[in-house]
């Protein structure tokens, strides 16, 4: 272990210069030899490395879905050039490049917590050893050998010998006690942030080696942790467990927040969403909107659980918008398939009804019903007045039959009654 931290030697004094600036902030708060004041500033040095990690972790998150999702083209590829490694290796690699993945980003949080890991063991190594390293004058190193957290010197190991905890002031009991229960501490936060990703936020519609896999790492990290822990002096003891502790609950907050599509983890986080959006009308901040949004995108892609949840906002007449924003049901209209899937469109403009075209015997009767009417309301000029008077008159008075119609009379009186002018079009004789 001594030859590893010495390989990351050229971060031991950034790592010892943070430690000593936290230790400086504790000291004047607990007292400058106290355990408190160093095992603060060891786990300050936690959280500041892994704010900073935070940015790889979400691409740790993305890139270990994004293998989740290529599980079954990954064994369709294995099983069709099972007797052929080398064309299996290159279809894997067409496969990571077409869809934008690399195996390696599941991991980039650990790669990049290494260097300071080892760094925070070989500065903790020096004060065992009562060795200067890095900022670490003897001055701090005589105040870093006195402090002890729970009666445990700091740079004791549980397989140290009692000569060597008696030179730190300290008896083996202690150190053994104070070890072992952080040791089971390490383990059992490592085995329980496995766990909950294991069963809460694994997508279970899919069956894959990959599963089966990370259910082996769920037992195999903690037993790791517990062998090498053993050898582990109390800071650094301190270091791995405040990560433990940071890691679980990072990630528990990434599974109620943003858990993995078809997990158990989004059927309960789409019942929540669903609860507060029917209480309040609309999704709040853009995590929930991106999330409605994805939903809406996938369309007939959806899972049981994202099914269920577009299907309870459409019977509380709300629809959910491709801008992941949720509407009443009057402002959008919702058309449902059979498999339950639901497609958002605009509301449909009213039909302008178009009058029913009539029949020729049909506008020849209306016409002669609603010719009065129109003669009522029409004003009475002359020649409507000499017509009038012209019927009065003796019939011996009128023009004998066969002469021809004067303007305004017989021509006129056919034409309010709604017959054409012209001539009429002969009927065709009726077959019998």
């Amino acid at each position: 272990m001594d030859t590893i931290a010495s390989l990351f030697s050229f971060i031991t004094t950034p790592v010892s210069w943070v430690i000593v600036q936290f230790h400086a902030v504790y000291g004047k708060i607990f007292g400058p030899d106290t355990g408190w004041a160093w095992g603060l500033s060891i786990v300050s040095l936690v959280v500041l490395i892994r704010i900073c990690l935070i940015p790889l972790f979400v691409k740790q998150i993305k890139a270990t879905r994004a293998m989740q999702t290529l599980q079954p083209e990954m064994k369709k590829i294995q099983e069709r050039y099972k007797n052929d490694k080398q064309r299996q290796s290159e279809e894997m690699m067409k496969l990571y490049k077409e869809t934008g993945t690399n195996p390696l980003s599941s991991c980039l949080p650990i790669l990049a917590q290494s260097p300071f890991f080892f760094a925070l063991y070989h500065v903790l190594n020096g004060i065992a050893t009562g060795t200067t390293i890095g900022v670490i004058d003897d001055q701090l190193l005589a105040s870093a050998r006195k402090a002890h957290i729970f009666g445990a010197p700091l740079a004791a190991k549980f397989t140290d010998s009692a000569e060597t905890v008696a030179k730190l002031g300290a008896t083996l009991t202690d150190v053994r006690v104070v070890t072992a229960i952080m040791i089971v501490m390490m383990s059992a936060s490592q085995f329980y942030t496995q766990r909950q990703l294991m069963t809460k936020n694994v997508d279970t519609t899919v069956k894959t080696p990959f599963m089966q896999q990370q259910k082996m790492l769920m037992y195999v990290f903690p037993v790791m942790f517990a062998v090498f822990g053993i050898n582990f002096p109390v800071g650094v003891l301190v270091y791995w467990l405040t990560t433990n502790v940071w890691t679980m609950g990072q990630q528990m907050y990434v599974i109620r927040n943003n858990p993995t599509p078809g997990s158990k983890a989004q059927a309960a986080y789409l019942e929540r969403l669903q609860k507060h959006v029917t209480t309040h009308g609309k999704t709040r901040g853009r995590g929930e909107k991106a999330i409605v949004k994805a939903i809406v995108a996938k369309g007939r892609d959806r899972n049981e659980f994202e099914r269920k949840f577009i299907n309870s906002l459409t019977k509380a007449g709300l629809v959910a918008q491709p801008d992941g924003l949720v509407v009443t049901g009057e402002n959008a209209v919702v058309v449902e398939s059979e498999d339950g899937t639901t497609t958002t469109t605009a509301p449909a403009a009213p039909k302008r009804q178009q009058p029913k075209r009539q029949s020729k015997a049909q506008r020849q009767s209306g016409g002669a019903s609603g010719g009065a009417p129109s003669d009522e309301s029409e004003p009475k000029t002359s020649l409507s007045k000499s017509d009038e008077q012209q019927d009065a008159e003796p019939s011996a008075a009128k023009p004998a039959a066969g002469t021809g119609n004067k303007p305004g009379t017989g021509t006129r009186s056919k034409a309010q009654s709604g017959q054409r002018k012209g001539p009429q079009r002969p009927k065709s004789p009726s077959k019998k």
